[in-house]
């Protein structure tokens, strides 16, 4: 008989699906289980990774994203349990720090108006203010709560026969407080029970930055009150919902906007700032000695025009991607001066204000830059580091052959490392040449040695280890990773506000923001390169309009020239349609669905503009297609 059912809900976090099914294979060896994956239509490779790599488990593979409590109430997941009706755990995040969501009271009116406008914050253990996260109970003690978290709910199943399964007018948030509540209205009581841990790596399917969060999460509050409180009540708890919606979204709006426009305006502003000074001290002592000035257009035209070049070809160098590199600033501001020289020789002799002040201003503009990226840097805004991949102190806890596994899979990483060392979770790897200590001496290795992160290997050590370890060594100030037996993925999250760390093997993927830039600019170069040669091209072209058809939906950025066909590929990194892909450019050879698909996947995890250029060269007759 089905002593346990367990049920994981996924949507495009392949890695983080992988090592939690780890762990629940691990847990349940002696335990008569059955577990369910319902995936959300994700495309990440989720549900061929479950199948190739689980098959004990039942997959259930959504064509659309249906929503958590939809996709929870596919398969049933508890046979009789003599406890509670319903207990949640103590959640940890992947630094070993609590998470104040483990227990939660009921979002009364009252309760919501001072989690909404940051009362709950301010006063977290006040039982009036701190209702919300019960800040007022002991973390470490069990106690009877309102609220479980879904990321954790082991319930009866006599008791979801009573009560009913989650309500699936929740697409997501609100449902595991409605079916908690509804458990303590079914004469069930709910409990939080820290005896038993787990790591959550919160928020990995969702951003909450997201305005889109802002929305289905109120909404989902609001769901709530209409369905359980009454006309009044519900009506107050909507109105501060609205409210509180509103507020949210366009604080998300507006700091979003900020954020994204605030460097580049502030390089604008000082750029701008510089040029007039240097116009005035020019003007008054080369330019115009016995008196006068330069044309007003010089400012109001000449200068905004010159800024925007030289901002746009540090865009396109890559001089605002992050992590900062300095050179692709320098490399920008040479290229922007050039193209500012070459058009200033075509103008008119009206219109050339001073080529002194531009070269000035060049100099100008790199300074600005390369001070302001200095003063970020030494502000200590991680964002903003000029080192961000600073080497790493890396102790490895497992046995030796995980070691050894792990060790050559961060290898192939592009992670910069100092020290990677060996402690051994058996006691008995002291004679590897790595080998810094074992188990029970961890924090005195972490200590000496100056490690800043530690992997455990899953396949060695449990989960209740590790979260135990994890909890002790908070104060160490390390990063936690986990490394999943026989899996090319190392994860791991820092923050409960960030989205997981994850080590993969290292590939130039053509979804990076860098290779993006570069294939667009890729096409736009081709484009006008093949336009000037159409008069020629058109006669080896099957479909001669088509290639002008092409161009132009190219240029506009409805197509680019090289992906994976018209028709794509929903496994792979998003790209626009293409005009041709990598089997185009093998000639005489039949190229069968599977080839083809393979090519695609080769393309896509290792993008470079030379490869765009060779296989435009070799698909020349098919442009027009």
């Amino acid at each position: 008989m089905i002593k346990l059912s367990v049920i994981i809900v996924n949507y495009n976090v392949q890695h983080f699906l992988e090592q939690c099914l780890y762990s629940v294979r691990k847990a349940s060896k002696n335990v008569n289980t059955e577990v369910f994956v319902v995936d959300n239509n994700s495309v990440d490779g989720s549900v061929q990774m479950v199948t190739e790599k689980f098959p004990e488990v039942t997959l259930i593979a959504n064509k659309k994203n249906t929503g958590f409590s939809y996709a929870n109430n596919q398969a049933r997941f508890m046979d009789a349990h003599p406890d509670a009706g319903g207990l949640g755990v103590k959640m940890l995040d992947g630094k070993g720090n609590f998470l104040p969501e483990s227990k939660r009271g009921l979002p009364t009116p009252s309760v919501a108006f001072y989690k909404i406008f940051g009362f709950s914050k301010l006063f977290p253990k006040s039982k009036t203010f701190g209702k919300y996260h019960l800040g007022f109970l002991e973390k470490d003690k069990t106690h009877e709560v309102e609220i479980l978290s879904g990321a954790f709910m082991m319930m009866r199943k006599s008791v979801l026969d009573k009560v009913g399964l989650l309500d699936e007018t929740f697409f997501m948030y609100g449902e595991d407080i409605d079916l908690s509540y509804r458990i303590i209205l079914g004469g069930y009581k709910n409990y939080y029970f820290p005896e038993t841990r787990i790591i959550h790596y919160k928020g990995e399917s969702t951003k909450k930055s997201s305005v889109n969060y802002v929305f289905v999460f109120y909404r989902a509050m609001v769901i709530f009150a209409n369905k359980h409180f009454s006309q009044n009540n519900a009506k107050l708890f909507s109105f501060l919902i609205n409210i509180a919606i509103y507020l949210r979204a366009g604080v998300a709006i507006a700091v979003r906007f900020l954020k994204s426009i605030a460097l580049p305006a502030f390089d604008f502003g000082v750029i701008m700032a510089g040029l007039y000074f240097i116009k005035e001290y020019y003007e008054k002592h080369y330019r115009f000695l016995e008196g006068g000035s330069y044309s007003q257009a010089l400012i109001g035209i000449a200068f905004p025009v010159y800024i925007f070049i030289w901002m746009f070809t540090v865009y396109l160098s890559g001089g605002y991607d992050k992590p900062i590199r300095l050179f692709r600033i320098i490399r920008g501001i040479i290229v922007g001066t050039g193209i500012i020289l070459i058009g200033y020789s075509l103008l008119p002799e009206a219109y050339r204000f001073s080529r002194a002040i531009i070269l000035l201003g060049s100099v100008w503009a790199l300074l600005a830059y390369l001070a302001s990226r200095l003063l970020l840097h030494f502000s200590g805004i991680k964002s903003f580091s000029l080192n961000p991949d600073k080497s790493k102190r890396i102790a490895i806890i497992g046995t030796g052959n995980e070691f050894d596994r792990v060790i050559n899979l961060l290898k192939q990483t592009n992670i910069n490392t100092s020290l990677i060392g060996f402690i051994s979770a058996d006691k008995q790897g002291d004679h590897h040449k790595d080998h810094l200590g074992d188990i029970d001496q961890i924090s005195e290795v972490i200590e000496i040695y100056k490690i800043n992160e530690v992997i455990f290997c899953s396949r060695d050590i449990s989960s209740q280890e590790i979260i135990g370890y994890m909890h002790t060594l908070i104060s160490a100030d390390v990063d936690f990773k986990i490394a999943p037996p026989e899996s090319l993925s190392i994860i791991g999250s820092n923050s409960i506000d960030t989205a997981g760390d994850l080590y993969i093997i290292d590939v130039n993927s053509i979804s990076k923001s860098k290779n993006k830039r570069n294939k667009r600019l890729a096409d736009i170069i081709l484009s006008i390169v093949l336009f000037a040669f159409s008069p020629y091209l058109v006669f080896i072209q099957s479909h001669p309009a088509g290639l002008f058809k092409n161009i132009f939906k190219v240029l506009i950025g409805k197509k680019s020239w090289v992906g994976y066909g018209k028709e794509g590929n929903e496994n792979l990194p998003k790209i626009r349609s293409s005009v041709v892909s990598p089997a185009d450019a093998i000639k005489n050879i039949e190229i069968t669905q599977e080839t083809r698909n393979r090519l695609n996947l080769a393309y896509s995890k290792d993008y470079k503009v030379e490869n765009d250029l060779n296989i435009v060269w070799k698909s020349l007759r098919l442009l027009g297609n």
